[in-house]
């Protein structure tokens, strides 16, 4: 009998998708409550912050980012990125002059992950939307940005981008693509998605864009 229930716990554990991909498809449908419900079962900081990253831009709710941690005591590379990105959004919900100081803190995490690892699928789509949505005077830089989000597609692909999928790395090569400039290559991208049948959130990114 205890075989049993402990082979059972086994099996159901192997069968649930990872952490991260459960994030995603909560973020993918646009489902906050399922999000909020990840949150609360996260078991680590790591978790923790991967959820709140991902919660932010469905609820735009502050209280998601009123206890992120200023710096960590330790973390991977897509740790450092992801409390980079929630830094970025806490700057968008600043004055000014916060603003100022948050975003600036938000590009030292940004260094610090691209020192653990450049490469690291989080890296690469945090440091996308960071050179995608800043100022220009800031060193915006949107053809650069296709660029990474470029090579975070081919990760996606490989199965190397855990929580990560190549229609969300594509979907924001488009917008890179058609803010640089590049009209052929983000048409390319832009008919390929819509041939593919979209989660909710992806399907509204392509018909109402963020401006960027």
């Amino acid at each position: 009998m205890i075989i049993g229930v402990l082979l059972l716990v086994v099996l159901t554990a192997a069968s649930s998708p990872p952490f991260a991909q459960r994030v995603q498809t909560a973020y993918a449908q646009q489902n906050p409550d399922s999000l909020r419900a990840l949150l609360a079962q996260a078991d680590s900081q790591s978790d923790s912050l991967l959820v709140r990253y991902r919660l932010y831009p469905l609820t735009e709710n502050a209280a998601v980012l009123s206890d992120i941690p200023r710096r960590l005591a330790d973390g991977s590379a897509r740790d450092w990125a992801v409390l980079s990105g929630l830094w970025s959004y806490r700057a968008g919900e600043a004055s000014i002059f916060s603003a100022v100081s948050y975003g600036r803190h938000s590009a030292d995490l940004l260094e610090t992950a691209q020192s653990h690892d450049p490469d690291d699928p989080y890296v690469l789509l945090v440091g996308g939307q960071s050179l995608l949505f800043r100022p220009a005077i800031a060193g915006k830089d949107a053809a650069e940005a296709a660029e990474r989000f470029a090579r975070l597609a081919r990760k996606a692909e490989q199965g190397a981008a855990d929580g990560i999928t190549v229609v969300e790395a594509r979907t924001w090569e488009w917008l890179a693509r058609r803010e640089a400039g590049q009209t052929d290559r983000a048409q390319a991208l832009h008919s390929s998605l819509r041939e593919t049948t979209l989660p909710p959130l992806y399907q509204q990114f392509l018909d109402d864009p963020p401006d960027v």
